[in-house]
């Protein structure tokens, strides 16, 4: 037995091995030999993966699945029966790609998924969009980031322009058949339900939640903790805090079950309620214009000092500025 052996062996003895001691060693042996198994990829022989494909550790490929020769694959990865990934594409750490799954395209630019994704049967992520406007050849890009739940039959394309890009952050929740067209830049926490499309250049903040079969009008925004009820047309903005519905969506108060959700004091809807009846319930619709409503509750002595509120007007007044669209319209008598 040579020294580098006695020397590695955890359980050498001066003499001889024990009975207790070869089990031992057996059963580190098997537990290490789990380990390595555990770290080498599965590619099932029907799969077609491009000898220059980056596979990591742990990866399973299942059969008919085809991965190009660009791609890059994150430790811990599955793809299911007859999923792919074409192009410049990279899928982080244990993302998983169910059965008909396509992420990515063979056009210049890149696709990039962050850790922890699901991409559920027959979605298609990373595919060319479909404005006119693209030329072909032009580099086009999806960031996407982490611990995201892609369902069934969802759409997501990437920018139209080199010098822009699609953007997903982290945490959303996109359930089946929804559409995230071109250049859109979607942030954390949202919960997009079935069929919720939207057009190009669409902006939705952070813990915004959609009802089902709605539709959000091209270079939109939709503000943070708001909320968009079932079959809606969204052609304007969404301020902060809001809720709104219709054909052609319109204010009809505050996204107050959201807002207390997500853990707001009863103190800061209070405060957001107060300042939304100043500037949308006026006693008198014809004593002040919008501009001057805006004013009073910026000028009042205690909402100007809550964080909430302030939010709430600077989103308010972002939507109107330069290119945007204003924000949807209201009736006096839809309170919260």
């Amino acid at each position: 037995m040579s020294s580098l052996w006695k020397l590695r062996n955890p359980f050498r003895s001066s003499l001889s091995f024990s009975s207790l001691s070869l089990r031992r060693f057996s059963t580190y042996l098997a537990e290490e030999d789990k380990k390595a198994e555990a770290l080498e990829s599965f590619i099932h022989p029907s799969a077609i993966v491009h000898p220059n494909a980056v596979i990591g550790r742990g990866v399973s490929v299942g059969p008919f699945c085809t991965v190009g020769s660009s791609a890059r694959l994150g430790n811990g990865c599955q793809l299911y029966p007859g999923s792919h990934v074409f192009g410049n594409t990279e899928l982080g750490e244990r993302c998983v790609l169910m059965t008909g799954a396509v992420v990515g395209d063979d056009l210049p630019g890149r696709t990039v998924i962050g850790c922890n994704n699901i991409v559920g049967h027959h979605a298609v992520v990373g595919v060319k969009s479909q404005d006119l406007k693209y030329k072909p050849g032009d580099e086009c890009f999806l960031d996407v980031g982490d611990n995201n739940d892609i369902r069934e039959h969802t759409s997501i394309h990437r920018s139209s322009k080199s010098n822009d890009q699609t953007v997903i952050g982290n945490n959303n929740l996109i359930m089946g058949s929804c559409h995230i067209a071109h250049d859109c830049k979607i942030g954390n926490n949202n919960i997009f339900a079935n069929n919720t499309l939207l057009a190009g250049h669409v902006v939705v903040e952070d813990y915004a939640h959609t009802a089902g079969a709605i539709v959000v009008h091209q270079f939109c925004c939709v503000g943070s903790f708001s909320f968009i009820g079932g079959g809606s047309v969204v052609s304007q903005d969404v301020p902060k805090y809001m809720l709104v519905a219709g054909e052609r969506a319109e204010l009809r108060g505050l996204n107050l079950e959201g807002l207390r959700r997500r853990g707001f004091t009863y103190a800061e809807i209070n405060s957001l309620r107060m300042a939304y009846r100043k500037i949308f319930m006026p006693v008198d619709v014809n004593s002040n214009g919008l501009e001057e409503r805006l004013a009073e509750v910026e000028q009042h002595e205690e909402l100007a000092h809550i964080p909430a509120v302030c939010s709430m007007m600077q989103s308010i007044r972002d939507s109107f500025a330069e290119n945007r669209r204003g924000i949807c319209k209201f009736r006096h008598w839809s309170g919260s």
